[in-house]
């Protein structure tokens, strides 16, 4: 009984004696997207870990894709192999079937991905038709790069069903809108991806967040008007972490927008927001909540490091901490 009692008190001398080191505790307060824990480069590209190399159709043309999503069961994959052109401006709203892949190689071997292209002015060039639609590793090229506003507006892809996934892509040129989750798009995950070009006054929006439960991790923006905006109905809801904005934009970054945008009568600027671990290099406000979140909003870890002297414009209910900024990483009081 005597030696137990001894070796319990020599355990906890040596606790109190050599405690674990900080390291140990607890791991290192990160800022800005630099740390990205998530295996894979920033926007995708050189790097990426989970590209598609072969698939149940191998398509070439219009033709052949056309008829392969027609075709294409639940949890097959419409490949789209290196080097091949697409035009598909004799076509608007082309359905992705529910459980179907569209892929490609972006980032292997350096690939920069299959490009489909379309030069049609109106309209929305892909829509889901169901759940679990995935698009990866290719390029979506829109009608238009420019930022003046046009008597027209290009789309790239609108979702409208569960569990939704696009990655490693690159989008641009589609001068109203990238990728759109419409409110009944619940889980969509959009990461990994490189959005430019998406910028004409008055719409320009990389990612439209209108469900309540949308996820943007690890893209790069640039040359856009507001990288992500929501519509701010109540329910509305996303989360923005791991992304580096580009200095190039022509309005604030991040929003969600309030009542007074949709003259409903209220003051509701969707339900949450959680922006955390992006590096902000424009020069305009970063986020701009237009009215109230009805959970909250919260805006920590990123690194502003543009020089815009408004960082964040909010009407309340948000938390803003531990974030640095300028280009000397001051932190945040």
């Amino acid at each position: 009984m005597l030696k137990k009692y001894t070796i319990l008190f020599l355990i906890l001398f040596l606790c109190v004696r050599y405690p674990p080191s900080m390291a140990q505790e607890q791991k290192a307060e990160t800022f800005g997207c630099e740390t990205n824990p998530t295996g894979n480069p920033i926007g995708g590209g050189v790097g990426y870990s989970n590209i598609l190399t072969a698939g149940d159709f191998t398509v070439k043309n219009a033709d052949e894709l056309l008829k392969a999503l027609k075709q294409a069961k639940p949890g097959q994959v419409i490949f789209v192999p290196d080097g091949v052109k697409i035009d598909l401006s004799a076509y608007k709203d082309i359905e992705i079937p529910g459980g179907l892949t569209l892929a490609g190689t972006r980032g292997r071997g350096g690939s920069l991905g299959a490009r489909i292209f379309t030069k049609r002015k109106t309209g929305t060039l892909f829509v889901s038709a169901g759940d679990e639609v995935r698009v990866t590793g290719l390029r979506f090229e829109g009608p238009f790069a420019g930022r003046r506003s046009l008597n027209y507006n290009a789309y790239f892809l609108r979702l409208n069903h569960y569990d939704a996934e696009v990655d490693n892509c690159e989008i641009y040129n589609f001068n109203q809108n990238g990728v759109s989750a419409s409110a009944g798009a619940m889980k969509v995950h959009v990461h990994h991806n490189y959005f430019h070009h998406i910028q004409q006054d008055g719409g320009g929006y990389a990612v439209s967040a209108n469900s309540s439960d949308v996820r943007v991790i690890a893209n790069k923006f640039d040359y856009g008007r507001h990288h992500i905006a929501s519509s701010g109905s109540p329910g509305a809801g996303y989360e923005a972490a791991w992304n580096l904005i580009g200095p190039n934009a022509t309005s604030h970054h991040f929003d969600m927008h309030g009542g007074r945008d949709r003259g409903d009568g209220t003051n509701i600027a969707g339900d949450w927001m959680h922006i955390h671990h992006n590096t902000f290099q424009g020069r305009h406000r970063h986020v701009a909540i237009r009215g109230t979140p009805c959970q909250s909003a919260k805006i920590h870890n990123n690194w502003f490091s543009g020089p815009a002297s408004r960082k964040i414009s909010s009407g309340g209910n948000t938390k803003v901490y531990r974030n640095i900024y300028g280009p000397k990483k001051i932190l945040e009081k």
